[in-house]
């Protein structure tokens, strides 16, 4: 393998291997290595060198494999991937250390941070003397030795070096070891949290920071080193990596708390600024892409698809809407205990809808149907989706919570809304131009916005299980969504064939209320 000779190339992801222990409870070791490589976009790839039973209390034991393995681990590395930067943590013990050594003489990466991991942060020593020693052969390889306090005062004896003050003690390994040593200020007291890039000429760069009030601090040593690994594999800058290293670390430890985990000192949020970068998604249009598949077959169904040619037969379209009324009755009554269920503007919103509902129910026939279908029985299908929405109010009346039942119901409002975009603008003189012109309106577009943004505030506020079977329910009533548009098929008479006589033309009285608040018409 022939080692990079310069920073990763503009765009490229850097390629960073870590060589260190591992941490079963993901806050240090190379599980806290590959987690910061990744929050910094690089490429992370792992060599084992001990495996340390340990949580966020502290160590229980460590076990070295054999160091043939390590080789093997390592050549294999080297084989076959361009390693851009290269960060190593426990080593463990001298045969280790001269292991690695020797691996790193042999390919020699373009950069390389030592985190010379010798006392953990619960004071666990990790580290015997002798491989203490050996230690001095990797410095001579290293780029940047980022030490904890503990650490940089074995470092500074092992330089020949007293020194008390930090920074002197720094500069005596950078000078004794010719190479940049990170005095950290985790471990001072104060409103501050200062680092100080030390160099051997003994130039000195300080990075302040706010110090962040947390005990959550296992394993910021490895985590801070590998991202400045992979940070000035980028950019090719040490000052540039750790000020960044630096302030990325900072957001980890504002999380820290919110991740709960262990019951010591746990480990920092490694994800706090990439999720602040991002987005956050919402819930509904998770469960939204979810169904895709089902939508597109919606879409797709010959009901629709009749619908917008205007080729639907009339007598088929009646019987849609009687089974439509029906489902109407029922529906209002959901919606009537939604907002029971609900508080200030929810309940009112869910008010207002159900009554828009309990009138499209009841003005239908009249407007519609003219009294036709008025006996037609309820067809399986719909009473198929009725008992889909019964079973959700049946969990709200049992669980006192209503969030169950509004993701239920929330697809009537959102297929309708989105089908209505689909079908667009129909042509002066379509048979159902009133309908499809219906399902268009703006007013029910924001209805339907509206219904959406407070289930998802009930999402939001959901534990895992609640929010689960919301996702189930939304789910269930798109897949019943698709079933009663594909009724139709299933229904007596014509199926094709123009709209027939028997209902009345379309006009500004004769379709579905524009704007109607219940989301099917």
């Amino acid at each position: 393998m022939t080692a990079t000779t310069g920073p990763a190339a503009s765009g490229r992801v850097p390629r960073v291997l870590s060589i260190a222990g591992t941490d079963p409870t993901g806050g240090a070791g190379i599980q806290a290595d590959l987690k910061s490589i990744a929050a910094q976009d690089g490429y992370g790839m792992a060599v084992v060198t001990a495996l340390v039973a340990q949580n966020t209390r502290g160590v229980r034991s460590v076990h070295v494999p054999d160091t043939d393995f390590l080789r093997e681990q390592l050549d294999a590395v080297w084989d076959d991937v361009t390693v851009d930067a290269v960060k190593t943590g426990m080593l463990g013990t001298a045969e280790v250390v001269r292991v690695v050594v020797e691996s790193l003489r042999a390919h020699r990466p373009r950069w390389l941070v030592v985190d010379p991991v010798m006392v953990a942060t619960s004071g666990d020593r990790l580290l015997d003397a002798d491989a203490e020693a050996a230690m001095t052969d990797l410095f001579a390889l290293a780029d940047l030795v980022t030490p904890n306090r503990d650490e940089l005062r074995v470092l500074a004896d092992l330089a020949g070096s007293d020194a008390t003050d930090p920074l002197d003690a720094a500069l005596a390994v950078a000078r004794r070891f010719d190479v940049r040593v990170l005095a950290k200020g985790g471990h001072d007291g104060g409103p501050t949290s200062d680092d100080a890039l030390v160099t051997p000429d003994g130039s000195v760069r300080v990075f302040p920071g706010p110090r962040v009030a947390t005990t959550n601090t296992h394993g910021t040593g490895c985590s801070l080193s590998s991202a400045i690994a992979t940070l000035v594999a980028r950019h090719g800058d040490w000052e540039l990596a750790v000020g960044a290293a630096k302030a990325w670390l900072s957001a980890a430890l504002r999380g820290a708390d919110a991740l709960q985990v262990g019951h010591g000192h746990g480990p920092v949020d490694h994800n706090a600024a990439v999720r602040a970068a991002l987005p956050v998604p919402r819930l509904t249009d998770l469960w939204w892409t979810d169904a895709a598949a089902v939508l597109d077959e919606t879409l797709a169904c010959a009901f629709l698809q009749g619908l917008a040619d205007g080729t639907l037969d009339a007598e088929v379209f009646a019987g849609y809407l009687a089974q439509d009324v029906h489902y109407l009755r029922a529906y209002e009554q959901h919606l009537r205990a939604t907002a029971a269920g609900s508080t200030g503007d929810a309940a009112a919103f869910w008010t207002t809808a159900s009554e828009g509902c309990a009138a499209e129910a009841r003005d239908l026939h009249h407007r519609r149907l003219a009294g036709s279908h008025a006996d037609d029985p309820v067809h399986p299908v719909c009473a198929g989706y009725l008992a889909h929405l019964a079973a959700a109010a049946d969990d709200a009346a049992a669980t006192g919570d209503v969030s169950v039942l509004a993701a239920a119901v929330l697809p009537c409002f959102r297929v309708y809304a989105w089908v209505g975009e689909r079908l667009g603008t129909a042509p002066v003189g379509h048979p159902f131009a009133d309908w499809i012109a219906a399902y268009g309106d703006p007013g029910f577009a924001a209805s339907s916005a509206r219904a959406t943004d407070l289930v998802e505030e009930l999402a939001v506020r959901a534990d895992p299980e609640l929010r689960g079977r919301m996702t189930r329910a939304f789910r269930e009533s798109v897949a019943q969504e698709l079933a009663f548009f594909r009724m139709p098929e299933q229904l007596p008479g014509p199926r094709r064939g123009g709209a027939a006589a028997g209902l009345p033309a379309g006009g500004p009285d004769s379709g579905p209320t524009a704007g109607a608040e219940s989301g099917r018409v």
